[in-house]
């Protein structure tokens, strides 16, 4: 029999969270084996064979949904046309980057032209940005259409892969919650424990029971349960009040958690436009939204929110 390796090996090896993997086997990309005596995930030589493949692919942003096509068959046509056309998307995103680059060139040299630098007073400073406002919005550029229109319509191609946030405010509920454990024993014994007593639960928001936090390498999965439900019913799991709050949410790219990190910064970004800053007394947390089926079929992939905590600059409740 191949060696086989447990799911936290593959994790610590290859920088991805247990919840990834997890993920992958459950879209059919890759193949796990559980023995009677041993309730956690292993995976054979040609498991991560493929692994390492989804992986090279996933760093080409290649979508979920054409690495399916990519292993559903033979030969090396579709594994060519999907980066054919990525090339060409890239070819498209370098062009509208130069254009960008040539509008904001523009905007350096109409207001140099204005000479802000000679100007004390902020008053006509101010009245000098609307007049250079006024010039950019009526100014045709290089014989194509507005500089202002042709902006924005460059910026917002530019920015299609950008996940879109927004702020929510979950309520306080009562959890069950597994602990901190390592993601082989949450994916394992925790997880065969909650699938047993799915009659607990409650939806959260967007009809997801559940929270997945993350620290230090160690896991917490809490599912919101039913008010008559005890800490004798959910033994040898405890019951926590979650303290519910704002947070910042986003949806992560294709639904995977490899990209978790990337969708944090953005929005991080995000907050430096608002009122808002993360709240750091709180965790960030995941959760899958289980899709119907047709939902599922039509994206290709199940979707995975993102929350950040977050809080007032001015320390206000809302």
């Amino acid at each position: 029999m191949d060696h086989l390796v447990k799911i936290r090996e593959l994790s610590v090896k290859y920088h991805i969270s247990a919840r990834t993997l997890r993920y992958y086997e459950d879209m059919g990309l890759i193949e796990s084996t559980r023995s009677d005596h041993y309730a956690y995930r292993l995976y054979d030589e040609t498991a991560v064979k493929r692994l390492e493949q989804i992986l090279i692919l996933r760093r080409l942003n290649i979508s979920i949904k054409d690495i399916k096509r990519i292993f559903s068959t033979s030969g090396s046509e579709i594994v060519l046309e999907v980066l054919g056309k990525k090339v060409d998307h890239i070819d498209e995103e370098v062009s509208l980057l130069y254009e960008l680059k040539k509008i904001v060139l523009s905007f350096i040299e109409q207001i140099r032209m204005l000479d802000f630098e000679k100007e004390s007073d902020v008053k006509l400073l101010y009245e000098k940005a609307i007049d250079v406002e006024s010039q950019i919005i009526n100014a045709d550029y290089d014989g194509n259409s507005a500089i202002a229109e042709r902006f924005f319509t460059v910026t917002d191609k530019l920015n299609e892969k950008v996940p879109g946030v927004m702020i929510v405010r979950i309520p306080k509920f009562r959890a069950g919650t597994s602990g901190m454990l390592p993601p082989d024993e949450i994916f394992g014994t925790f997880q065969l424990w909650q699938e047993a007593h799915k009659d607990f639960y409650l939806p959260i928001i967007f009809d997801a029971p559940d929270f997945l936090y993350e620290k230090n390498g160690m896991l917490e999965w809490i599912w919101r349960i039913k008010d008559e439900i005890t800490k004798v019913d959910t033994a040898p799991y405890e019951i926590v009040e979650h303290p519910g709050g704002l947070y910042a949410a986003a949806v992560s790219i294709d639904g995977d958690g490899d990209s978790g990190d990337q969708v944090l910064r953005k929005i991080e970004k995000w907050l430096e436009r608002t009122n808002f800053v993360m709240d750091d007394s709180r965790a960030a947390s995941v959760h899958m939204i289980y899709a119907d089926d047709e939902i599922k079929e039509g994206l290709g992939y199940h979707q995975l929110n993102l929350y950040a905590p977050v809080k007032r600059k001015d320390g206000k409740k809302e």
